[in-house]
């Protein structure tokens, strides 16, 4: 036992006692199940006979992104079981809502065990998997010395490291990062970015096959409750912020204000991240009209600002502010955050802005603006600007849709790419592993 790992197992035993109560808390406040605890110290344990991948993510949209891995492993292996652990309740909802029916058959979901070696050394007994594929950057330490212990091959797909985070690696902790990572037999990047980060941490074989996130499939929608909305907009421009941060809705609500002299009827759909924060953006909101979604409210005549504080609906509001009529600035972009998928809105036909910050999709965003099916925005004013343009000029707005559909399908294959390589980590199971 190396020193990375004795301190990992010390640090993690120390833990466990504490744990329990912030559980407890964290479930009175609804950020758990409580009847769902045990999960998190490894019971639960139900394993089916045959052959099982645990796939991990960790929040929302990892979780999202794994569902066209999840169809690729399902339909080249009808057989498999896939055992799926998230980290959060509200990941665990929509993945329920997400999965096709067939894929849903052979999933069986359980919350993550944290990083307790008593806990992880349940969890692993019990389940026994063939092998683990851990999206993005979920690496912690007894989890994957557990893994190595029991020779159980492991995947880091859809692999990401921001250069903050690289360099802390590197400055703080370099022996430990290179022995985590020489325990993965598979590192798939999002980015050639991410893939040079990690090969410097010690993933010599890390590679780039492509962002998942870009691969995912529309968002669904209730037919009838699209057919709904769009008889209540007519034909209204739209401006759709979606997933937005604090500190992106003044941004918006300002822009609005600046818009709407040149855009009769405008209405500003705000979807924020965190729909908790729906009465807060009301309040920034005022005094001009405002209906909160979660209140039942609607988007009617008179309704300038309305607030979209619901989850699992934005496959509604892209499908509400198409190419024409309306237009979506990226959230997580105008603050710090990295940006979220921008190829969403794109596969539904909404032309698409996007502030300074778009790291977590860099190569994404960078296609979309190279290939003309996006556009960069700083602050209110030039939001304004640039929205007003593309909701005034309907030939901009499809040309820049159809340039975002096209790489948006580029990335279709990406599924099956990955399901090949994890399938080819399984005992006797086919695929091939990507090359080096």
């Amino acid at each position: 036992m190396n020193w990375g790992q004795w301190l990992s197992r010390l640090a993690g035993t120390l833990a466990g006692p504490v744990l329990p109560p912030l559980l407890r808390r964290r479930a009175a406040q609804g950020k758990e199940l409580a009847p769902r605890l045990r999960e998190r110290k490894g019971f639960g344990a139900a394993r089916p006979q045959g052959l099982l991948i645990w796939l991990h993510a960790a929040s929302v949209g990892e979780s999202l992104s794994l569902v066209p891995l999840m169809e690729a492993l399902v339909a080249r292996q009808p057989a498999l079981h896939l055992l799926v652990t998230t980290g959060t309740v509200t990941s665990a909802a929509l993945l329920k809502r997400r999965l096709p029916a067939a894929v849903a058959a052979r999933v069986i979901h359980r919350f993550a065990p944290l990083d307790v070696p008593r806990w992880i050394d349940r969890f692993l007994d019990g389940w026994r998997p063939d092998a683990v594929a851990i999206a993005e950057s979920e690496i912690w330490p007894n989890r994957t010395y557990a893994l190595a212990a029991r020779g159980i091959p492991a995947a880091l797909v859809n692999a990401r490291i921001s250069p903050r985070s690289a360099a802390a690696w590197g400055r703080w902790a370099p022996g430990l990062a290179r022995d985590l990572l020489g325990h993965f037999a598979l590192v798939m990047a999002q980015s050639e970015d991410d893939a040079a980060r990690l090969r410097a941490l010690g993933a010599s074989g890390a590679i780039c096959r492509g962002n998942l996130k870009a691969a995912a499939a529309p968002l669904p929608v209730e037919v009838a409750e699209l057919a709904r909305m769009r008889a209540i907009l007519g034909r209204r421009p739209v401006l759709l912020a979606a997933s937005t941060h604090p500190g992106e809705d003044a941004v918006v609500i300002a822009a609005h204000r600046a818009m709407a002299p040149r855009l009769p009827g405008l209405l500003t759909v705000i979807a924020p991240r965190h729909p908790q924060r729906g009465p807060e953006i009301a309040a920034l909101a005022a005094p001009l009209p405002t209906a909160l979604r979660s209140e039942g409210g609607l988007p009617e005549a008179g309704v300038e600002v309305y607030v979209a504080d619901t989850l699992g609906e934005m496959g509604l509001f892209f499908r509400l502010a198409p190419a024409g009529l309306g237009v979506t600035l990226i959230g997580g972009s105008l603050v710090p955050k990295g940006g979220h998928n921008p190829l969403e809105p794109a596969r539904l036909g909404s032309p698409v802005l996007l502030g300074p910050d778009t790291s977590h999709f860099r190569e994404v965003a960078d296609d979309l603006l190279a290939a003309g099916g996006a556009l960069r925005v700083g602050d209110a004013v030039t939001l304004a600007e640039t929205a007003t343009d593309v909701l005034t000029n309907p030939e901009r707005a499809s040309g820049m849709a159809r340039a975002a559909a096209t790489i948006a399908d580029n990335a279709a294959h990406l599924p099956d790419e990955l399901a090949e390589a994890i399938l080819g980590l399984l005992p006797s199971g086919p695929g091939l592993a990507p090359e080096a």
